[in-house]
């Protein structure tokens, strides 16, 4: 749709027209830092940042309605630059010029509500938001689209030259990394780090296909995160993992898409998330304050954040209710099936501290809650849904387990809505269904499959014929007949299928 058919009161504000005045902004010093250099650190006393938008004030002079009505009709344009996460370019990367914007297919990924059966055995009503369904199969492309999109803004302004992007990853970071950086070469080269055979093989082929220079290291993702901090400190590489505040920005695009998604009534839903290195639920809680702060909705949502017990710091960080006697510390992880979770050190924690208590005083409530559920729950939930219509990964499992929880603590009423976070798609993780249909997973990772949730595919090859089809050599005649009506016989049986009378029409 073109800009001269919109209503003529919402044509001004089709293509964004705010600049923004954005700072990086130290969550321990307060101190403000210009946008001109790629920072990930303050650099007076080494705590993490935030970007803020200095000229916010200037967006809640538009009203929240119009507001709406605006992205509702910028849902009409065939504009790239709009199409994706930054149809939220005011919320997002004001200071971005169209030009220098990434798209490739990221954000506005389908929000599916389970069918009955599932929502009945469940006992609350629910959806799934597929994350799966961005570009390289999970939710950092709405990440990378902004970081990636910053730094071109960067070397097309002659800032930065033959940039060399690199990250730590469990697998989905690494591949959305090296996807972004590939469109942008020769000015971009990835490298990235994995966990040695902590990652899974359809995982490690998407940034070997897509040619960044894959290293993997022993341990787990902390120690290959610690590892990429000390390059980014001591050589002229651009970090890519969420300690990355344009990441953070990119991945708010979440929160806008489901106030979006249900007409901006915010009223008795409650979002719930996998937490890993924490930068997600970071951006989900900055995204709906902003859209609140603007009057986009009237009401924050609650928010649950899940974690295995396999890796919990987070969750056993607010098990302590007195805020002032609360302490960090870190855990070391166990062998999980939410690899991309499996974080015992989140870079981004001091975000989530922040933002925890912004998020609850401004909601005049404790509206922001951590819950804990075992290895078991989340494979047997993923297949639960993943036989009843879903695409989830074993992170999406995770989120499903984690509403259960929540449900059995009284956190969500028989009225509400939950909108759960599939962080990626269930191809990802394909190996580990294939693990519990085998019943061979390790016992580190306490998991005993239910022989109901089991389904393994059933060789049928009747042991009486003698001759069978095979690649080059077809059956033909009578041997191929044969075959066909003992094969479809045997698996009618096995279906317990009973042959119907053809009725032949009289007259």
């Amino acid at each position: 749709m073109r800009v001269e058919d919109f209503p003529e009161d919402i044509r001004p504000f089709i293509i964004p027209g705010h600049k923004g005045k954005l700072i990086y902004r130290c969550l321990d010093c307060n101190r403000k830092f210009g946008i001109e250099t790629l920072l990930y650190t303050c650099p007076e006393c080494g705590q993490i940042l935030l970007i803020y938008d200095e000229d916010f004030e200037h967006l809640k002079q538009i009203p929240g309605k119009t507001w709406r009505r605006i992205f509702d009709y910028r849902r009409m344009l065939n504009k790239p630059a709009l199409k994706g996460i930054y149809r939220y370019h005011e919320f997002i990367g004001p200071v971005l010029p169209l030009e220098t914007i990434l798209y490739l297919g990221e954000g506005h990924t389908p929000v599916i509500e389970a069918n009955s059966f599932l929502q009945d055995k469940v006992g609350v009503r629910f959806f799934f938001k597929n994350d799966g369904q961005n570009p390289s199969a999970s939710f950092k492309d709405r990440g990378m689209a902004s970081a990636f999109s910053y730094i071109n803004f960067l070397i097309q302004g002659k800032h930065v030259e033959n940039v060399l992007a690199v990250c730590a990853s469990t697998g989905d970071t690494s591949a959305a990394a090296a996807l972004y950086a590939s469109f942008l070469q020769p000015l971009v080269k990835s490298a990235v780090l994995l966990p040695h055979k902590k990652v899974t093989p359809q995982q490690l082929s998407q940034p070997l296909g897509s040619g960044a220079a894959v290293f993997e290291i022993p341990g787990v993702f902390d120690d290959c995160m610690k590892v990429v901090e000390s390059l980014s400190e001591r050589y002229n590489v651009a970090l890519l993992n969420s300690k990355n505040a344009w990441r953070i920005l990119g991945q708010e695009s979440y929160s806008y898409e489901i106030a979006q998604e249900f007409e901006y009534d915010m009223d008795q839903k409650t979002v719930i998330l996998p937490v890993g290195n924490a930068g997600n639920i970071s951006a989900v809680i900055s995204g709906f304050l902003k859209f609140y702060d603007a009057g986009i909705i009237d009401k924050l949502p609650r928010i649950i954040g899940v974690q295995s017990k396999h890796a919990d710091p987070v969750y056993r960080y607010y098990l302590e209710p007195d805020a002032k006697k609360r302490k960090f510390v870190p855990v070391r992880v166990k062998s999980s099936v939410a690899q991309a979770a499996m974080i015992g050190n989140p870079v981004s924690m001091p975000r989530v501290i922040h933002l925890v208590d912004l998020y609850n005083k401004i909601s005049e409530k404790e509206n922001l809650f951590f819950v804990e559920v075992s290895e078991q729950s989340i494979m047997d939930w993923e297949l639960i849904a993943n036989r009843n219509g879903h695409i989830a990964c074993t992170q999406g499992g995770e989120s499903l387990a984690g509403l259960v929880e929540a449900s059995k603590r009284g956190l969500i009423g028989k009225d509400d809505v939950a909108i759960l976070d599939s962080t990626a798609h269930a191809i990802k993780f394909s190996g580990f269904a294939d693990t519990y249909f085998n019943g061979s997973f390790p016992a580190e990772f306490n998991i005993i499959p239910d022989l109901e949730l089991i389904n393994t595919p059933v060789l049928i090859k009747p042991g009486d014929l003698q001759k069978f089809p095979a690649p080059g050599k077809p059956l033909e005649g009578d041997d191929f007949n044969i075959f066909v009506k003992r094969v479809s016989d045997n698996i009618a049986e096995y279906l317990d299928l009973r042959q119907e009378t053809a009725c032949k029409k009289k007259g």
